[in-house]
């Protein structure tokens, strides 16, 4: 009963963050599911009318980005293998980390970037994982991709390893080239493209959730678990109740930080006040003496 409040509330925290998490993973697997099914390979589509803003379906092997994380040996490329393995050891990490944040009680935007971030790592590796046993076409095949019979997919006809398990490409679709920058002659004079990466939903959840870490939740990193000394303090006082200081004036303590539970259940084990206990004594008061009987 003691704990009954704390525990609903952490249970609230924790369905509030699953559903984040669910939220982001829908909305990136239907995109992407729309796009994959919809679009040829390098197919442009402005959004909006807007030069500057589009959807153009392309796939890539690696991080987000397209970011690409190649390593082989020989025939096989085992780089793939390795970033969808620790793609997956992360999320279980952030999983049971976030689980921790909120058992700690810590801030709550803290735990919905964490959240953030995992949902877009499980997103990309729902890609990975799935993507090349259920998806027809090759990388460079012309034509718009369709849904397979499970383990049919391009990762077959491709011979990828595994037949494609953990070797699915990410799908990516969003890319905003809004100006070309030109440096000046004194810093080489080069241009480029702002903003030339390809990225998808589960991208932009990755990068929003580290750029609000950084820019709005650095302060859990400096005062740490902050409800965490209260919590073991708490503790100790429901485990020896008879050690806490009730105050006879009835007014609480100064607030110095500290979480007290006041614990009344055992009410026959109360101190009686002596003004208030009933005088079944048969002495009577010298006021009300007969004169003889007054010493």
């Amino acid at each position: 009963m003691l704990f009954s409040q704390k525990h609903t509330d952490t249970l609230k925290q924790g369905y509030k963050v699953a559903l984040l998490v669910l939220l982001v993973v829908l909305i990136d697997q239907a995109l992407k599911f729309y796009i994959k099914t919809n679009f040829e390979l390098n197919q442009d589509l402005k959004m909006f009318g807007l030069e500057w803003a589009r959807l153009h379906f392309v796939e890539n092997k690696g991080m987000a980005f397209g970011i690409e994380f190649n390593m082989t040996h020989g025939e096989f490329d085992y780089g793939k293998l390795l970033l969808s393995s620790f793609r997956i050891i992360m999320v279980a990490g952030l999983i049971w980390y976030t689980r921790m944040l909120i058992r700690a009680a810590a801030p709550i935007g803290f735990i919905y970037c964490i959240g953030l971030i995992t949902a877009g790592a499980l997103g990309n590796i729902i890609d990975s994982t799935l993507y090349a046993l259920i998806f027809s076409g090759g990388y460079h095949d012309e034509g718009i991709a369709h849904l397979t019979r499970f383990g049919h997919g391009y990762g077959l006809t491709e011979s990828l390893p595994m037949n494609g398990f953990l070797h699915g490409r990410v799908v990516d679709m969003f890319y905003f080239p809004i100006t070309t920058i030109h440096l000046p002659e004194w810093l080489g004079g080069d241009s480029f493209l702002f903003f030339s990466p390809i990225f998808n939903v589960a991208d932009a959840s990755i990068t929003i959730g580290i750029t609000s870490i950084l820019l709005f939740q650095r302060r859990f990193f400096r005062d740490g678990f902050i409800d965490e000394k209260k919590d073991a303090e708490t503790a100790i006082i429901l485990e020896d109740p008879e050690s806490v200081d009730i105050p006879e004036t009835g007014e609480l303590p100064a607030d110095n930080g500290t979480e007290t539970i006041y614990i009344a259940e055992n009410v026959e084990n109360e101190p009686v006040d002596e003004n208030s206990r009933e005088d079944t004594s048969t002495e009577q008061p010298a006021e009300s003496r007969p004169d003889e009987e007054r010493p």
